[in-house]
């Protein structure tokens, strides 16, 4: 598997390329062609052609939420490329209005209009995307310190309600040496993530993260999760998107971080 960071807040040391409030990633794993999120505008598209890589040949588009810095690409995707034969993967809630306050912070495209952009496949449970590759469903809250929390508001009928992101999903890549979790924003907690990936590859073995881990401040959820990384033996990590200095810093006290920014690629 290759993985290629085309939508990050900040761009690869000396990698002239465009960066936003968002992520989209390029994956490639055996004749699968997936993006994870399309970023905020229109620069994943931009990005891909100036590295060479050619977004018409999709084979999937996962989706890792609903929210609007990882959804809004898709917009310019659909203008520049013919995705009628694409995949589009998501929970059933991504496509669902969603507000902070009096300001929309969900997708710009109803579930009625995303089937006309490609083939729609809901779902809240795993899904194999290719040989070693999986769509992680819904996320169960199993870390007592990550409690689901409410962001703004969700359409449920007529009316709002609070939302606890429930269509906050990410992946797994699992190899012979173990998982590997791509993520998103990780609303749903990324100690749940891991562990959700761990139950679906069957294995305890965690190789790596890379992706947001929507962590802030340097509180005792960040302790805890630390912790978590430590006894779980997780050397590689890669804290980016919605992940601050300051926790990416703690981290870095216990655990050596990486570098990550658009233009930022790894093989697995």
């Amino acid at each position: 598997m290759k993985l290629t960071v085309l939508v990050d807040n900040n761009t690869y040391i000396n990698q002239y390329y465009l960066g936003e409030p968002g992520a989209c990633y390029y994956i490639e794993d055996g004749s699968e062609k997936i993006l994870l999120d399309t970023g905020y505008s229109d620069i994943a598209g931009k990005n891909a052609r100036k590295m060479g890589i050619d977004l018409g040949g999709l084979t999937k588009i996962v989706f890792s939420h609903g929210h609007n810095d990882h959804t809004g690409g898709l917009q310019y995707l659909k203008d520049e490329y013919d995705l009628s034969n694409v995949e589009i993967i998501s929970h059933p809630d991504t496509w669902k209005a969603k507000r902070f306050e009096t300001e929309s912070i969900g997708a710009s495209f109803s579930e009625q209009e995303i089937e006309e952009i490609g083939r729609l496949h809901l779902t809240k449970e795993p899904m194999q995307l290719s040989e070693h590759l999986f769509f992680l469903g819904e996320i169960p809250t199993v870390c007592d310190f990550e409690p689901r929390l409410a962001l703004g508001e969700q359409k449920a009928g007529e009316d709002f309600c609070d939302d606890y992101v429930m269509d906050d999903s990410a992946l797994a890549y699992c190899g012979d040496d173990g998982v590997f979790v791509i993520t998103g924003c990780s609303h749903s907690g990324i100690c749940n993530i891991i562990e959700q990936a761990k139950r679906v590859c069957g294995t305890q073995t965690v190789t790596g993260v890379i992706g947001g881990f929507h962590l802030f401040q340097v509180n005792e959820r960040v302790k805890a999760t630390i912790r978590y990384f430590e006894e779980s033996g997780i050397r590689r990590l890669y804290p980016c998107h919605c992940t601050s200095f300051a926790v990416r810093a703690a981290i870095h006290e216990k655990i050596p971080v990486k570098e990550v920014g658009v233009g930022f690629a790894l093989s697995l």
